[in-house]
């Protein structure tokens, strides 16, 4: 389904990031992280290539902005997931971006991102 697509994943919630993990690898994808925090999302983005992303929307150390502005700019599909929503800044900048609410299924999410991946 994901075609050796390298699928980046932030979420600092271990078990729920490797439910992901394990989800992207058997839809043939390729993981990128999981990333905990902004931070360690910023370092692995800049070391390489990614074609879709599943991110949380809150990690350890502040919200998913920088990382969502980064992927938005190269044009990277992604879905965001959270347990209260998006921060107002992130959804009055990026008003049409995919959000699930959690608990959400990861085959759920890896669907939808493969169809965004499509195109």
């Amino acid at each position: 389904m994901l075609k050796q697509q390298a699928i980046f994943i932030a979420e600092d919630e271990p078990f729920i990031a490797l439910d992901l993990a394990l989800a992207i690898e058997d839809a043939d994808g390729q993981v990128i992280g999981p990333a905990a925090s902004v931070e360690e999302a910023l370092e692995l983005l800049g070391a390489g290539h990614v074609d879709g992303a599943i991110l949380d929307v809150n990690l350890v150390d502040r919200d998913i902005t920088p990382v969502v502005v980064i992927l938005a700019e190269r044009g990277v599909p992604i879905i965001l997931q959270s347990g209260v929503g998006l921060p107002a800044e992130l959804s009055a900048r990026f008003p049409h971006l995919t959000v699930h609410l959690k608990p959400c299924s990861p085959k759920q999410l890896i669907d939808e991102l493969a169809f965004m991946l499509r195109g």
